[in-house]
């Protein structure tokens, strides 16, 4: 059957979300139609809205989310009605290079380098006023109900709290396994983590939870200092109260500079300064913010040559179907914290105010 239900289109860039009676078609082939119960706003979503991140209109954005499965389509084994599951927006087939590689993750199923915003069939389970909208890194969360293939959906503890462990359908995950996964900190080492968002603050519990003797936070909003302390930071520092580059600072902060450095934000000049700010010969630079589209990063290659790293990092490095469960049961046994990265709940039809107070930095 078409469910008929409330979503948060997007008709075009640069306009705010109207909410809209969309039909959601049943599931096809391996595919899940799931009840979304809670969804958190990413600066991700954002960059579609702004243009940062090229998208087709119109679209149903969300991409960090936690739900009930309604249905389920034809060859669907692993998944029935009422199950509890987090929709992931880097899928896991299981038969691709990067799914057979022990050192991959990023499944050559996801839509992030395509941005077709379709089904893998060609085409889209949601229409809205007779016209065809796009799907979003096929998730769209921004609404009451959704599709997902089944190679993007992942079963959960049916004891898990949806309204908290939403987030580790992206931001949480991301930046925690951007610690653990991609750069592997080490007990005792110092790290440098740019831009104290979800991700950001996720990054500065992943570095606690690694061991790290000194986790240095830096944003030009000092209004995130107290919860990154809270978190685990043990220095926070404001670029704008320094005359010199910010590098130049961590460096006389450290010695050499820090171990592992991680860009949370999604700026080429920060990706350069956090590049630059790790050791010379073996510090590790992680990229873990959106790059902005169309731009290019110059740099200095002998900041390389000398031996660092510069890595990427999507969704933390996790194998989503895999790792998604296994790091709903470790929230469950309280080995990380979600509360302290939720700052409003609201209802969804507020979609636009959420969307103002992350781009207000609160």
């Amino acid at each position: 059957q078409v469910i008929k239900c409330k979503a948060a289109v997007l008709w075009e860039a640069n306009k705010p979300f109207s909410i809209e009676e969309v039909e959601v078609a049943p599931p096809k082939e391996h595919e899940v139609r799931i009840k979304i119960m809670a969804t958190g706003i990413c600066r991700s979503d954002d960059h579609v809205v702004t243009g940062a991140l090229v998208m087709p209109f119109p679209i149903i954005l969300g991409h960090e989310a936690a739900g009930v499965v309604e249905s389920v389509g034809q060859g669907v084994t692993s998944f029935k009605p009422g199950d509890k599951v987090i929709p992931l927006f880097i899928p896991q087939c299981g038969e691709c290079k990067s799914c057979l590689n022990t050192k991959g993750n990023l499944c050559s199923k996801n839509d992030l380098a395509l941005g077709g915003g379709l089904m893998s069939d060609g085409t889209t389970r949601f229409t809205c006023k007779g016209k065809a909208v796009h799907h979003f890194l096929g998730t769209s969360t921004f609404t009451e109900y959704t599709v997902a293939h089944e190679s993007a959906v992942a079963k959960i503890d049916s004891a898990a709290p949806l309204e908290k462990v939403c987030l580790i359908g992206c931001g949480f995950s991301t930046g925690y396994g951007a610690a653990l996964q991609t750069a592997k900190v080490e007990p005792g080492s110092t790290c440098a983590v740019f831009g104290l968002g979800g991700v950001g603050l996720s990054v500065i519990i992943g570095c606690k939870v690694a061991g790290a003797s000194r986790i240095i936070a830096v944003d030009i909003n000092s209004d995130k200092f107290a919860r990154a302390k809270e978190l685990g930071a043990t220095d926070c520092i404001n670029p704008k109260d320094f005359q010199k580059p910010i590098h130049e600072v961590v460096i006389e902060m450290t010695g050499q500079g820090v171990d592992y450095s991680f860009e949370v934000i999604g700026r080429t000049d920060t990706m350069t300064a956090a590049l630059a700010c790790c050791q010379y010969n073996y510090g590790v630079s992680v990229i873990v913010g959106v790059p902005p589209a169309a731009q290019k990063i110059t740099f200095d290659p002998m900041l390389l040559f000398t031996g660092r790293s510069w890595k990427g990092s999507v969704f933390g490095g996790w194998k989503s179907k895999d790792s998604v469960p296994k790091l709903v049961a470790d929230y469950m046994n309280k080995k990380f914290v979600l509360d302290a990265l939720i700052t409003h709940t609201l209802p969804f039809t507020k979609i636009n105010e959420g969307f103002d107070l992350l781009r207000k930095g609160k």
